[in-house]
């Protein structure tokens, strides 16, 4: 169990005990709902259902700079969700940059990653990625709220960098976890994020989850993270 700083939120592991999703990891959240998976699949059922808009407009600038500061620690968000996913932990100049930790494993691949600072063999992901959070309502927020949703830990996740980059701007419905014990999760967190912030999702995509979820019958639906309104001193595009 690893306690982000400063942000003070606590990563709580959910064992899913079932076939593809054994001992699955939960990170980015402080808690979560329910017993067995009922609350996360009436979250999915909550959801409203439209198709993907165009990605006209999209730019990371609309979400404000990147791994701003909004929970006002003192540290920028990148090392916070490093100092909470890594192990054996270590800084330079100070206790907010994460000059070197083990990822282990990655909730992605499934494989051991060592970080250290300046190679790119970790990235922070979303786990909602942000052009699909534009294509799927976000490009009608406020300022405030799409900066909330960049930097919030509920949708951020470390995770081997070369993976993840094959998952691009993808949704359920066209990218999941190559590591299927680490699926149930990663759906869950999308739901919570996707219901928490009011973004739609697609036909498809609501399958999909649903298709995953249904096989999980003990997971649990993450809560928590940073509220949806980042401090007015934040500016974006």
């Amino acid at each position: 169990m690893a306690r982000l700083r400063g942000g003070a939120v606590t990563a709580v592991a959910v064992l899913v005990a079932v076939t593809g999703c054994k001992s699955a990891q939960s990170k980015g959240t402080s808690g979560s709902q329910g017993g067995g998976n009922g609350a996360v699949l009436a979250a999915v059922d909550s959801l409203a259902v439209k198709g993907r808009a165009p990605k006209t407009g999209y730019a990371r600038a609309r979400f404000g700079t990147a791994w701003a500061d909004t929970d006002s620690n003192s540290c920028d968000t990148r090392d916070d969700i490093l100092k909470r996913d890594l192990k054996a932990v270590k800084f330079t100049g100070g206790t907010c940059k994460v000059s070197y930790g083990l990822l282990e494993p990655d909730p992605y691949s499934g494989k051991d990653i060592t970080y250290r600072r300046g190679r790119s063999q970790v990235d922070i992901d979303h786990v909602v990625p942000l052009s699909d959070a534009w294509q799927k309502g976000a490009k009608y927020w406020d300022a405030s709220k799409r900066i909330a949703l960049a930097n919030d830990p509920l949708n951020l996740i470390a995770v081997d960098a070369s993976t993840n980059r094959g998952k691009g701007d993808g949704d359920a419905a066209t990218w999941l976890p190559p590591n299927k014990r680490y699926r149930c999760t990663y759906v869950a967190a999308q739901v919570a994020v996707k219901k928490k912030y009011g973004l739609w999702v697609t036909a498809a995509e609501k399958a999909a989850m649903e298709k995953v979820l249904n096989g999980c019958p003990d997971q649990k639906l993450p809560t928590g993270g940073n509220p949806t309104k980042a401090p007015d001193r934040f500016r974006a595009r």
